[in-house]
C-alpha cells in the first residue's frame, strides 16, 4: 500500500489528558499543553463536549493535499483528477472520525469508573480527551489507558473485512483500506510505553500496580516518555540529514511535543511532592482587602483597582461578608453604568461562592480551582471567611519551600 505521507504521522499520538496532567498553576484563561478555549464547539457525544480546535484546519488541509496527491494517485491511476482530491478531504474527515471515537473509548470507560470527562477536542496531533481526575486505582488506569488501542484495533478490523465487500466501488475500496491501515497504525503507535502515549498510561497502571506508589509510577512513565521523545527527535534530525527533509522534519517536532508533555508530567509531580502535606492555611493571605456593598463600581475601580492595585474584594455590608467581587464581574458590567452601578448588585454571593477550608491540603485547592475555572478561592471556616488563596498564593509559597528545602 503506497505511504500517505509524513503529515499523516502527526495524527498517531492521541492523548488523555487528566486536570492533574495540566499545568495547575496556568490561568484558567491560559493555554496548557491542550488548547482548552480556541475550539469550535461541535456539540455533545454522552454529555461530553465535542470541540475542533483551529490547528485543525491546518492539518485537514495538509492531509487533503497528502491523500488526494500522493496516496490515490499511486493506489489508483484512472480517476479524474477532482475525485483525487475529493476523496482525500472524505479521508481525512473520516480519519478524524476514527480519532473521536478512539477518544470516546477513553471516555466511556471513565465515565464508568465515575470519573467525569471535560471536553475532546480534535486538533493538530489527533484528539484529546480532557479527564478531570486521576483514576482512583491502577486497573481503573490500565482500562481507561487501553480502551482507545482497542477501539482502533476494532475499527481497523472492521475497514478490513468491509473491503470485499466495496471491491467493484473504487473510491470506497480506497477509502476502506486506507482506514484499516492506518488504524492499525495507530493502535501500534499509541501502545508505545512512554508518556503522554496511550502505552506510557498503559506501562505506568503496570508500575503503579507493582509499586503501589502513582507518584513513582508516573515519574517513571514519564522519563520512558522523554526518551522515546529524544528517539523521535534523533531519528527526525537523521532523517532530514538523509535528504528526508519533510518527513524528518515532522518525526523531530512530534518528538518535541512528547518531550514538552513528558517534561511538564515530570515537574508537575516534583511540584506535587514539594507540596505534599502543606495546607491552605499556610499559603492563604489571612488580610482581605473588603469594600462596602453601597461602594459604585466606578469608585471600587478608581480608589481600589487602579489606585491600589487589587483585583478580587470580599464585600462587606456591617461586619458581615456577603459576597465577592472580581475583574470578571465588573466586565460583565457596561461601562457607562459603572457609576451607577453598586457592587452588592453584581457581587458573587457568598452561598453560591466556590471556597476551600484552611486544613484542605494545597495540591487539592489547586485541583479544586482549575476544576472551578478560578484563580482564587475564599477559605472559610465555620462560614466566616478568614482569608484568600490564589493561584499567586501558592507560586509564593512553593517557591519559598524550594528555598528552604523543607
Amino acid at each position: 500500500m503506497a505511504s500517505a505521507g509524513p503529515v499523516t504521522l502527526l495524527l498517531l499520538g492521541k492523548f488523555t489528558y487528566y486536570n492533574e496532567g495540566n499545568d495547575p498553576l496556568a490561568q484558567p484563561s491560559g493555554r496548557t499543553i491542550m488548547m482548552r478555549h480556541n475550539n469550535i464547539p461541535l456539540g455533545r457525544i454522552l454529555g461530553i463536549p465535542i470541540g475542533l480546535d483551529y490547528s485543525w484546519f491546518l492539518i485537514f488541509a495538509l492531509l487533503t493535499w497528502s491523500l488526494g496527491g500522493s496516496y490515490y494517485p499511486a493506489e489508483f491511476k484512472n480517476w479524474p483528477p477532482l475525485l483525487y482530491w475529493f476523496m482525500g478531504a472524505v479521508t481525512a474527515i473520516m480519519l478524524f472520525v476514527s480519532v473521536l471515537l478512539h477518544e470516546l473509548g477513553h471516555s466511556v470507560v471513565a465515565l464508568r469508573f465515575k470519573i467525569p470527562v471535560r471536553s475532546i477536542t480534535l486538533f493538530i496531533f489527533g484528539g484529546v480527551a480532557q479527564i478531570a481526575a486521576e483514576p482512583p486505582k491502577a486497573f481503573a488506569e490500565f482500562l481507561i489507558a487501553i480502551a482507545g488501542p482497542f477501539v482502533s484495533l476494532l475499527l481497523a478490523i472492521f475497514f478490513y473485512f468491509v473491503q470485499p465487500l466495496v471491491a467493484d466501488v473504487e473510491p470506497l475500496l480506497g477509502l476502506a483500506k486506507y482506514l484499516a491501515y492506518i488504524n492499525l497504525v495507530v493502535v501500534l503507535f499509541n501502545l508505545i510505553p512512554g508518556y503522554p502515549l496511550d502505552g506510557g498510561r498503559v506501562f505506568r497502571a503496570i508500575v503503579w500496580a507493582i509499586t503501589g506508589n502513582m507518584r513513582r509510577a508516573t515519574l517513571i512513565a514519564a522519563n520512558v516518555g522523554r526518551f522515546f521523545a529524544f528517539l523521535f527527535i534523533f531519528t527526525g534530525v537523521w532523517q532530514m540529514l538523509r535528504g528526508n527533509i519533510v518527513g524528518g522534519l515532522w518525526i523531530a517536532f512530534i518528538g518535541w511535543f512528547l518531550e514538552n508533555a513528558a517534561s511538564a508530567q515530570v515537574q508537575q509531580v516534583m511540584f506535587q511532592g514539594l507540596l505534599a502535606g502543606h495546607r491552605v492555611s499556610q499559603a492563604m493571605r489571612r488580610h482581605c482587602a473588603a469594600v462596602s456593598a453601597d461602594l459604585t463600581l466606578q469608585e471600587l475601580v478608581d480608589e481600589y483597582i487602579l489606585g491600589g492595585g487589587q483585583r478580587c474584594f470580599l464585600v462587606q455590608r456591617g461586619e458581615h461578608t456577603i459576597g465577592m467581587m472580581t475583574l470578571h464581574r465588573i466586565k460583565e458590567v457596561a461601562r457607562a453604568e459603572w457609576a451607577t452601578t453598586r457592587t452588592d448588585q453584581v457581587m458573587l454571593p457568598l452561598d453560591q461562592l466556590k471556597h476551600v477550608a484552611p486544613d484542605t491540603e494545597l495540591w487539592a485547592a489547586l485541583q479544586k480551582m482549575d476544576r472551578d475555572g478560578v484563580n482564587q478561592l475564599p477559605v472559610i471556616r465555620d462560614h466566616q471567611v478568614i482569608g484568600m488563596l490564589s493561584r499567586e498564593d501558592v507560586i509564593g509559597f512553593f517557591r519559598t519551600v524550594k528555598e528552604l528545602g523543607t
